[in-house]
């Protein structure tokens, strides 16, 4: 008789191991409520490798090939569905907060945005098409995107810029007209943003826990969401230090509409709920 993966249990020992793997290698926090996610996002990868049990998984996390067969599970339990211009009220502050005063004040400058957990790159794309529609380069506004995760697949999906229309429900029939191409025969239901805004953006394998940023600017805003939630309070503590010496003076960090820094030591102003500006 067929195994069936799913109705496997796993033993408080080799779940204990593999969170602690996981919390040495990248810094998340796997409590006993996430068991059923990351038990529920292995089940697939057991079958795909032919094992019968979770305890031979993590033997085969202890083995040599064990570096190579981690960063597959990080990817896998750190990796969420996103679509375009999620959060909606980040966009909406940014437009009505940020941008409509920054050509007036900020002539001749690049106005400089991280999208820091970018994930499959809907969020840097979103943020590229509200700048393309708000900082209008006839109009002298110059602007640019950095777009960084910890995870080499989603990156890859992101360069491509590849979308499938339900991903894009959000995207105004208008917008997606003037920064989309419609895919046809083969590609048919899919969508790809146009040339000149991909260019547009700088996408970085970044683990945002390891010192020494590759940029040379500071951001006048940057989009870090969803991401503490998998973090225990003092590695919260220390992503918002490196987040803040990122940011300008005056630049202002957004976090999910479900994340706080409440309970975290940090030199951020509070504006309005999961919007934080540096004085």
């Amino acid at each position: 008789m067929e195994l069936k993966i799913e109705s496997l249990q796993i033993a408080k020992e080799d779940y204990d191991f593999i969170c602690r793997l996981v919390y040495e290698k990248s810094r998340i926090h796997l409590g006993a409520d996430k068991q059923g996610l990351v038990t529920s996002r292995l089940a697939k990868r057991l079958r795909q490798l032919q094992l019968s049990s979770y305890h031979e998984y993590c033997q085969l996390l202890s083995s040599p090939a064990g570096q190579e067969e981690l960063r597959f599970l990080i990817d896998r339990i750190s990796t969420n569905h996103t679509h375009f211009f999620r959060e909606i009220k980040h966009f909406e502050f940014l437009g009505d907060n940020i941008l409509s005063t920054w050509r007036r004040n900020n002539p001749g400058e690049t106005f400089r945005i991280w999208s820091a957990a970018c994930s499959s790159g809907e969020e840097p794309y979103s943020l590229a098409i509200y700048l393309a529609e708000k900082l209008a380069p006839a109009a002298g506004g110059q602007w640019h995107i950095d777009a960084s995760d910890i995870s080499t697949r989603v990156l890859a999906l992101a360069r491509t810029g590849v979308y499938d229309s339900e991903r894009l429900n959000d995207v105004s029939p208008d917008w997606l007209r003037r920064h989309f191409q419609k895919g046809m025969r083969q590609w048919e239901g899919q969508f790809r943003v146009k040339e000149e805004l991909r260019q547009r953006i700088a996408f970085h394998h970044l683990n945002l826990l390891q010192p020494g940023y590759p940029f040379t600017k500071p951001f006048h805003v940057i989009f870090c969401r969803n991401v503490m939630i998998y973090f225990d309070r003092a590695t919260q503590t220390e992503l918002i230090s490196h987040l803040s010496a990122a940011l300008a003076p005056g630049g202002y960090l957004m976090v999910g509409h479900s994340e706080s820094l409440s309970a975290i030591k940090h030199s951020l102003q509070l504006v309005q709920p999961a919007v934080y500006r540096k004085g």
